[in-house]
């Protein structure tokens, strides 16, 4: 019981936090008239009453938190937070469930960025501003957001940040202090978003679709304040800069801090992902140019490029923006951008999928073992940006690839079970699973999530989480193991 009361005050300090985040909402409804504010005022008072009521009464059973706690609590807290922020878009919008409303900002939360909301470009843009900052807060982990004043509520944060930061390389820290590491990465974080502001401004946009494609671009998230997506603005300029901001955002923060600090570049050069990141990304945009100017897609390889660059960059980051239908394209071009957001994201970035460095290991995995069939007495560690990988990380990777494949394939089963075809169920679970957002076909990237039944949608949503936890943290739940004392 002094578990239960320890984790809901944690969980009520967090509603509290999750309440100050409509002061955006609040201010930009207020700023330009548009009808809103009433509703985002209602529901930020109902979120910070609730996390109250929860934080108050639990309040002297504080106590640190043990790995198992920081699980559970994890996906506790992206549950309660994604239901409690459906809150203002069923006030607003009165046609939308709360299977549809949830699932929107799980969405967002995950960074996923597939939708269920038709007529975007007449949304308030107070609500449109909701759903991309809700993506801005999930891109680096609004969980690690709070662990940067969780001293305040007097419960230490390490277990929350270890549960919830991606990737295999969890233990590095860019100082002694959890709370500290947590905000030199969301200084990073805002400090490239603002960047972002100001070029998309530059090149064209307005102030409220710069911020809100800023925060898409940053978090990986791919909202977009239109329904055609990018597409809708037909801009070069605009084009550009996204593409080079979800390319900074693709790679490790912890990265870019290391290189700011430092004031030099050899962070990037140090670093074994993010070579690999850039040269799997653009290296495939080239040959989809290439190969789309083949088949006659495009009369021009430059044309064939600007589309592909765009468009490759954007699904294998996980981001989801499209500045053309690329599912009229050959299977195999879409197919190929589909399999790049499995692998191509870093660890430590805001992107999903298994991140390049689980790609790498496996790879080089798979050399050993055939050099091993030639050489049975060869003794060839498997090395890592200089660095011996342990055997235990290796089978936690291979665990985790199991993982992976069974949960992919399960969950396409499930949804063709229920009448979705195998391209739509296989590529909404890819895109849900790494947070991708757009499948094909009625999934596609000028379609939308709006057809689902409910049960569909509930599947996918539980994609997305598992997704942009890395399934661990998720399935660890589901064993026996985790429920014995």
């Amino acid at each position: 019981m002094q578990r239960v009361f320890a984790m809901a005050h944690v969980m009520g300090g967090m509603l509290m936090v999750l309440a100050l985040t409509y002061v955006l909402p609040i201010g930009w409804s207020l700023a330009v008239s548009d009808g809103t504010a009433d509703s985002f005022i209602e529901s930020g008072m109902g979120t910070i009453a609730c996390g109250f009521a929860l934080w108050l009464p639990t309040r002297g059973h504080r106590r640190e938190l043990q790995a198992r706690d920081g699980c559970l609590l994890v996906v506790l807290s992206w549950v309660l937070m994604a239901a409690a922020a459906t809150i203002p878009l069923r006030l607003e919008i009165e046609t939308l469930s709360f299977t549809d409303a949830f699932f929107e900002t799980m969405s967002a939360l995950t960074t996923t960025g597939a939708t269920v909301l038709t007529g975007l470009d007449d949304l308030p843009p107070s609500l449109n501003i909701w759903r991309h900052a809700l993506s801005w807060y999930g891109g680096m982990g609004i969980i690690v957001l709070a662990v940067a004043i969780l001293p305040l509520l007097g419960v230490g944060g390490m277990q929350l940040f270890k549960a919830e930061t991606p990737g295999p390389m969890k233990e590095t820290k860019l100082t002694p202090r959890i709370t500290q590491t947590a905000k030199y990465l969301w200084l990073v974080y805002a400090g490239m978003t603002a960047a972002c502001i100001g070029s998309l401004r530059l090149a064209g946009m307005s102030w409220h679709d710069s911020v809100c494609h800023a925060f898409s671009a940053m978090s990986l998230g791919g909202f977009s304040t239109r329904d055609a997506s990018i597409m809708g603005f037909d801009s070069l300029a605009i084009e550009a800069v996204l593409t080079v901001f979800m390319l900074l955002a693709v790679l490790n923060f912890t990265t870019h801090f290391l290189a700011l600090r430092e004031r030099s570049l050899s962070a990037y050069a140090r670093d074994p992902e993010a070579r690999w990141v850039w040269f799997t990304i653009l290296g495939s945009a080239v040959v989809l140019a290439v190969f789309l100017t083949w088949r006659g897609q495009y009369g021009d390889l430059w044309i064939a490029l600007r589309y592909t660059v765009f468009n490759t960059v954007s699904i294998a980051t996980s981001t989801g923006f499209m500045s053309t239908d690329y599912d009229q394209w050959p299977i195999f071009a879409s197919m190929w951008m589909l399999l790049l957001c499995v692998i191509a994201s870093s660890s430590g970035s805001t992107g999903g999928g298994i991140k390049m460095v689980r790609t790498l290991i496996l790879v080089r995995q798979a050399g050993r073992e055939l050099l091993r069939m030639s050489h049975p007495r060869a003794i060839r560690p498997l090395l890592l940006g200089g660095q011996i990988v342990a055997p235990t990380v290796i089978l936690a990777v291979l665990g985790y690839m199991l993982l992976y494949g069974v949960t992919l394939v399960g969950l396409s089963f499930v949804l063709m079970a229920t009448g979705l075809d195998f391209l739509e169920a296989l590529t909404g679970v890819i895109a849900c699973l790494n947070n991708t957002g757009p499948g094909l076909g009625k999934l596609g990237p000028t379609q939308n999530y709006q057809g689902l039944t409910d049960f569909q949608t509930w599947v996918l949503s539980f994609a997305m989480l598992a997704g942009r936890l890395e399934l661990l943290t998720v399935f660890a739940l589901l064993t026996p193991a985790f429920w014995r004392r």
